[in-house]
């Protein structure tokens, strides 16, 4: 889904990163219809757009980032547009960089505006450096009001941010290093140069993923001019200033569109493709013009030759506009080269490709870079994308990273942390003073999705540089919470290296259970919810009149986690106006989310840091979070706020004032374990009653309470003497009972709870269990027990339907509603009615269900109502579990407005439940039985079944498994990482749109024990068609043979070896042709007799009704399904009561459907198989027995290599010999040519060319072309096999004639092209006799006899053939004709692309002198025939 902001923006809410939550100022509407987003995975976009752009800025030009801003970019924003590319669900326009193909769902659309003059006009300059503060500042604004309205573009105020740094002025975050874990921070944008003190902002810029990775392993050494050869083919010149000691110099090569956003690209493309029409009209008007010419000279064309050459000329003017129509830009290519200068390693690029001026971007002109934390120096490709890059070196050159943002959203969080603007203070982010580093963890060959890979080489890279904090704003929906490879890990990094890890909770509220992993789920992170202040309503949001009070955002996810643990742990703002990336072409953006709530928190966290530091107070995440969750401020008066808000609003003045009392306490964290008592598992980390049994009896709980010291921790000092006198409390005894007191030790301590719920009212209830220091009370909660109660409703009536009438909405507010889901009910028929409103109202309908070692399953829509009305809704439930009901009216719909909104909700429950949900048809001719019934009211049974995938099973035919570098790839434990390769081969018989799978890695990224996974799918050419991690992409490919290589990653050599067989599943939908409708039979003999053909029926409840589903028809089966394959695909049994139907449709339209296979059956026996009898040989023994001795000396010589002088002589002796003795044999000398054009290592080409003349004349004249002729010319007798035996046999000889006068034919034309090559131009169109002169008037025109005796064999136009038609073509001077018909030949060949031909192709262009075409050609070369694989 693309999501747009123009002046109206138009977003799905959930669709962002799950921190991504882009906002506006406006108060925003939606429509979106009802519809089933469940289990469904969405990509979406990010998309800037900008109406006007320009820079002056030069092309790749080196800049230090301490270095004085330069002039600015003349360049200005009218409307900022910001879309997503993240898997997962966010709503609002919301950001939270967030995988939810189930990662984020997304169906919300979000209308909204930002007025133009809130976005300041970008500013940079000459040398790539940073924005200018002075361009466009904001600084001279002097009220009050509006000092108020830019405050609230970057809040500090809600967290106490702005009074700390007030009464701190050197606490501002100075000392403390945060790595940003996102999409990769630009450092050349606004305020991102320098602390508030000098020091660089940025220390390191990393990109993580291995997206920008080049291999640059080949090495060249540089001529005697200083040229060298680029990966490219370009011929590039040096610097003579450069050192090079060894003289060595690697290269490589990269298509810059790889490097940059899906919406930089389309910019580019755009100017690209506007500047190539250009060229592309003035060459049809030339072409056309030379038609006419022609036509005016000649009235009638009846000569053969002349209307050739009109041909020709009409085939140019068809050619360019067919070019127009197929342009496909890939982009430019750019040069990499590395070297050592004696001291490090440095590379430069050559981006001429990307300049309209032919002197700039050479590579000469680059001002080398090293890595970057190193010198701190980056570049911008050119004054078109104006992109910054950063180049960092790894594995001794041999593997260049070009780091480049893959979104917005990385420079983004890192502003709202960090951004210091000395002249605009009031926009400067929350600790000015603090520095970073860039941790690029969105793949850009993704889309920006992160990968474990990313996530891994971030942690190293955060414990490397000695990192204070650690912010991510990214995350998804997880199976098990607290639980997988990159949650051990972060303990690690947490309890060892002590670092602060803060994240984003995600933007799929307000349903409860809605946090995403890792923010939201572990326990060693500081989840962090979305905050909105009544300023920031008023000022960011623009709101007509901003709220009373503040309040969550409606979209922030709420805990708690499916174990219990209270999700989210603080709230910050949630919006900000913050720096994005120069290539936007805007200095600041508005954005929203999650997202922005974290680093704000993280911002406040570094002032912290920043203070303790500075008064010797050791830095703890232990610590800091205890003092973040007991001072912040409560958000809400209701205790289950805190499911929604954490602890509250984080204030850092009274943080850091309990941190400075804290400075004598032992630094532990208690760690909470629960278990149900009398049952040791599940283990969890708080208390959730949320199914109906769970709510009708009081339990007993055991809570095990472990203090946690950090690693490292001296036992005789901090472990033996720690012991704290615990005082318990309850919130509600009534309801929660626990001891009054705990002595506690460094072993921990057991202590039971009972809970008692049985006197609850239906609804929501959250109570607390937390401990008091009985000796420092003031240190508030030390640890806290969470326990959440969701008492749900019973539905009783019959047929079950529940209503909520006269619910009343206000503006935020949101009604709760738990119901216990009927056994056998299986979806929900919903109706939602409003009243009593004037202005347009937007509401957020969240179901949600908690099903064990599943996903939270949550159904939701957006809905807007511009008048009272009632809308329609229609969903999946599972019988038996408890479903929460949340509506919300959107927090600023509806604002300025005073009139309540009045709804009235309907649910009614439907169900047909059957014995076998899914359904395996075993491939007999058998059909299954299944038995429906209605266990709630009367249904129909109208049960659909189609079969529309195919499926089929690969193992690996190669694995390779290896050890990668220290550089990037060693973990902090000291471990070293491994890889394995896994590669499978895929042959498409025609085109299709496949999928890769592998269901034991597939959709988990942080509840999985395994690192990481990445497949690249590749042809013969080694040309890349689709890239994919844990989500796999349908992917459309052309017939061919394919590599799908997997990229498993992991430190445990034994994990890997266990995978060296990995099955993957390669599944393709079926063509619509090919889509199976299965039947339905009232009987079991249906399928056989075609009798008993069932439609639909109505169940009653307490009757059971069995029908059979019969099995597809043998002939229906596709072609290309194997035997043992499987035929996937869906059924249904029941239609929406609302939808009047009959038969026919499809089982996804259904609210539910359950997945149905079928398992290819071996193929019918071939009746003939077996009985073909083989005829008497009329020949002797003698004879067949030099038959046989004759093709094996015949199998000998083609078994003889010739790659060496040594083995081309011994070729050539017995290819000699075996003349001799079989003379006029035609097999042989074709072999004989066959070994002839084998030979590559010719230096003279002409002689090697009459070689190949030669060898191919004695084919020719070996075969008796009469006989040939006259016996195509009669008609055989099929059945006569003595004659089928003769035909194959002249078939044969016809097809060794053919194609020996087709390697004659291309190499006459060599000859004759290499001798004319430096003395004679082509030949121009114009009135030429169609003939051309040869050497001498009494020398025949040996390439036209041939080519009128192939003509006689073969179709010429055909793709085997066709290039002789080309090259006659060619000869003749009709260069448009001759790329007409290669066109041809290229467009109808099935196989991968010839990279001959293509050369040929650009040859021809070349020559007719149309380089725009040529140019676009050699770009694409590099796509269709590169010279490796990328790097994984």
């Amino acid at each position: 889904m693309t999501l747009s902001l123009s002046p109206v923006l138009t977003l799905n809410p959930k669709l962002l990163p799950l921190h991504l939550h882009l906002h506006l100022p406006f108060p925003a509407t939606t429509t979106s219809s009802p519809s089933n987003y469940f289990g469904t995975h969405i990509h979406c976009r990010y998309s800037y757009y900008n109406n006007k752009s320009g820079s002056s800025r030069s092309s790749l030009t080196t800049t230090t980032a301490l270095s004085s801003p330069p002039p600015p970019l003349s360049s200005r924003c009218s409307c900022c547009v910001f879309a997503n590319n993240y898997r997962g669900g966010t709503r609002g326009i919301i950001t939270r960089l967030t995988r939810s193909r189930s990662r984020i769902k997304i169906k919300r659309k979000i209308k909204t505006g930002m007025p133009c003059d809130s976005i300041s006009e970008i500013a940079g300059g000459c040398g790539g450096g940073p924005p200018s503060e002075d361009n466009g500042s904001l600084r001279n604004f002097k009220s009050g009001k509006v000092s108020s309205f830019l405050a609230s573009l970057m809040p500090k105020q809600e967290i106490a941010a702005d009074r700390f740094i007030e009464s701190h002025p050197t606490y501002d975050g100075r000392g403390a290093l945060i790595a940003i874990f996102d999409s990769g921070v630009d450092p050349a944008a606004a305020g991102l140069q320098v602390t508030t003190d000098g020091k660089p902002k940025i220390l390191d810029v990393i990109d993580c993923t291995g997206s920008g990775d080049v291999d640059t392993s080949t090495v060249v050494k540089a001529d005697a001019h200083g040229c060298i050869r680029g990966a490219s083919g370009a011929s590039l010149f040096l610097n003579s200033s450069w050192k090079n000691p060894s003289g060595q110099w690697h290269v490589g090569y990269k298509l810059v569109y790889d490097l940059f956003t899906d919406t930089l690209t389309s910019r580019l493309k755009k100017d690209r493709k506007k500047k190539w029409d250009e060229i592309n009209q003035e060459q049809i008007a030339k072409a056309v013009n030379q038609l006419d010419d022609f036509n005016q000279k000649h009235s009638t064309t009846d000569d053969a030759n002349l209307k050739r050459v009109r041909e020709d000329l009409q085939n140019r003017i068809d050619i360019l506009r067919k070019q127009a129509d197929s342009y496909d830009d890939k982009g430019p290519v750019i040069d990499a080269v590395v070297w050592h200068d004696g001291e490090v390693w440095r590379a430069a690029l050559d981006t001429q490709t990307l300049e309209d001026d032919p002197e700039s971007g050479k590579l000469a002109n680059f001002t080398p870079l090293t890595n970057y934390r190193t010198e701190r120096k980056y570049a911008v490709f050119s004054k078109l994308d104006a992109c910054t890059c950063v180049l960092n070196i790894y594995n001794e050159g041999n593997i260049l990273s070009i780091v480049t943002d893959s979104s917005p959203h990385g420079t983004h969080v890192a502003g709202i942390a960090t951004a210091f603007h000395p002249k605009e203070p009031l926009l400067n982010g929350v600790a000015p003073g603090a520095q970073l580093i860039s941790c690029k963890i969105g793949d850009s060959r993704l889309g920006s999705m992160e990968t474990g890979t990313g996530l891994t080489r971030a942690l190293i890279a955060a414990v490397e540089h000695k990192c204070d904090l650690i912010n991510m704003s990214y995350g998804e929906p997880a199976l098990l919470p607290d639980y997988g490879r990159f949650v051990d890990l972060v303990n690690e990094v947490v309890n060892k290296h002590r670092l602060i890890f803060v994240s984003s909770a995600g933007n799929s509220g307000p349903a409860l259970s809605t946090v995403g992993a890792p923010g939201g789920t572990t326990s060693s992170i500081i989840g962090v919810g979305a905050y909105v202040s009544p300023a920031m309503a008023a000022g960011a949001h623009s709101v007509v009149e901003p709220p009373s009070e503040g309040l969550e955002y409606t979209w922030s996810s709420r805990g708690p986690t499916a174990d219990g643990d209270l999700g989210v742990c603080v709230s910050a703002p949630g919006g900000a106006v913050a720096p994005v990336p120069t290539w936007t072409l805007q200095k600041r953006m508005l954005m929203n989310g999650t997202s922005m709530a974290s680093p704000s928190a993280c911002g406040g966290v570094a002032l912290l840091i920043s203070a303790m530091k500075a008064e010797g107070i050791p830095v703890s995440p232990y610590t800091v979070r205890k003092a973040l969750e007991n001072t912040a401020i409560p958000v809400g008066e209701c205790p289950s706020d805190k499911l929604s808000t954490g602890q509250g609003l984080m204030q850092v003045d009274k943080a850091h004032e309990y941190i400075r009392q804290s400075c004598n306490i032992p630094t532990v964290w208690y760690e909470i374990k629960i278990n149900q008592s009398g049952k040791s598992s599940p283990t969890s980390r708080g208390i959730y009653l949320r199914e109906a049994s769970s709510c009708q009896q009081t339990s007993e709980w055991t809570v095990e309470v472990k203090p946690k010291f950090h690693e490292g921790a001296n036992n005789l000092e901090d472990l033996v003497p720690f012991e704290e006198c615990v005082e318990l409390h309850s919130t509600d005894k009534a309801v929660v009972r626990a001891p009054e007191y705990l002595l506690l030790t460094h072993n921990g301590r057991n202590f039971n709870i009972v809970v008692d719920p049985t006197k609850l009212t239906d609804g929501l209830h959250y109570y607390e269990v937390y401990g008091i220091d009985c000796k420092a009370p003031w240190r508030g909660p030390i640890f806290t027990v969470p326990i959440t109660i969701t008492k749900p409703m019973t539905v009783k009536s019959r047929p079950p339907v529940v209503s909520f009438p006269g619910m009343s909405f206000l503006p935020g507010h949101i009604e709760r509603r738990y119901i216990e889901v009927p056994l056998g009910a299986s979806w929900v028929e919903a109706t939602m009615r409003t009243s009593g409103f004037d202005t347009t109202r937007r509401f957020f309908i969240d179901t949600v269900q908690i099903c064990p070692l599943r996903r939270p399953m949550k159904w939701e829509s957006v809905v807007t109502f511009s008048s009272p009305t009632a809308k329609s809704f229609a969903f999946p439930v599972v019988g038996g579990q408890t479903m929460e009901l949340a509506v919300a009216q959107f927090w600023s719909s509806g604002i300025g407005s005073h009139e309540t909104t009045i709804v009235d909700f309907e649910i009614v429950f439907h169900g047909i439940s059957v014995n076998k949900e899914e359904i395996i048809l075993d491939g007999s001719d058998a059909p299954v039985r299944i038995d429906a019934e209605a266990l709630l009211a009367s249904e129909r049974l109208s049960p659909v079944a189609l079969l529309n995938k195919i499926r089929v099973a690969y193992r690996p035919v190669d694995a390779k498994l290896s050890t990668l570098t220290a550089d990037r790839d060693k973990l902090p434990s000291g471990k070293q990482t491994l890889a394995l390769t896994l590669t499978y081969k895929v042959k498409l018989d025609d085109g299709a749109e496949i999928k890769p799978q592998v269901p034991l890695l597939n959709n988990r990224i942080y509840d999985t024990k395994f690192e990481s996974q990445f497949y690249m799918i590749s042809d013969t050419n080694k040309r890349v068609y689709a890239t994919g991690d844990v989500y796999p992409n349908s992917s459309k490919l052309p017939k061919g043979d394919y590599n799908l290589q997997l990229y498993l990653r992991h430190d445990n050599v034994q994990y890997l070896e266990k995978m060296k067989q990995l099955v993957l599943f390669v599944e393709r939908s079926l063509d619509d042709k090919d889509v199976i409708r299965l039947n339905f039979y009232s009987e079991p003999d249906g399928p056989i007799m075609g009798n008993g053909a069932f439609k639909s029926s109505v169940l009653v409840p307490g009757k059971k009704e069995a029908i059979y589903l019969g099995p597809p028809l043998k002939d229906k089966l596709p072609k290309y399904a194997p035997q043992g394959s499987v035929l996937l695909g869906a059924i249904s049994y029941a239609k929406l009561s609302h939808i009047d139907q009959e038969g026919g449709g499809s089982p996804e339209k259904s609210p539910v459907a359950y997945q149905i296979s079928y398992i290819v059956p071996p193929n019918k026996a071939d009746e003939d198989k077996g009985k073909t009898s083989s005829p008497t040989s009329s020949k002797n023994v003698s004879e067949r027995l030099d038959e046989e001795v004759r093709e094996a000396k015949l199998k000998v010589l083609s078994s003889l290599k010739q790659d060496m002088d040594e083995e081309l002589s011994e070729w050539k002796k017995l290819s000699k010999s075996l003349k001799t003795e079989y003379p006029n044999y035609t097999p042989l000398l074709y072999k004989i040519l066959e070994g002839v054009l084998s030979q590559n290592n010719a230096d003279d080409k002409i002689h090697r060319n009459e070689e190949v003349i030669s060898a191919a004349n004695e084919v020719i004249n070996s075969i008796d072309r009469d006989e040939l002729a006259k016996f195509f010319a009669l008609k055989g007798d099929p059945e006569d096999e003595e004659q089928e035996k003769l035909k194959k046999k002249m078939e044969a000889a016809r097809d060794q004639l053919a194609e020996a006068l087709y390697q004659k034919g291309l190499a006459l034309a060599e000859i004759e092209f290499l001798k004319e090559e430096k003395t004679e131009s082509r030949a121009v169109p114009g009135e030429t006799d169609d003939q051309p002169k040869p050497d001498s008037d009494d020398q025949p025109d040996l390439f036209e006899e041939n080519f009128k005796e192939l003509r006689k064999w073969v179709d010429l136009k055909s793709s085997k053939y066709g290039t002789l038609l080309v090259l006659r073509e060619r000869r003749h001077g009709r260069l448009g004709t001759a790329l007409k018909v290669l066109n041809d030949i290229i467009q109808d060949n099935g196989d991968p692309p010839k990279k001959k031909l293509y050369e040929l192709k650009l040859s021809l262009l070349d020559e007719i002198g149309w380089n725009h075409v040529a140019k676009y050609e050699r770009q694409w070369m590099h796509v269709r025939f590169p010279p490796s694989l990328p790097l994984f």
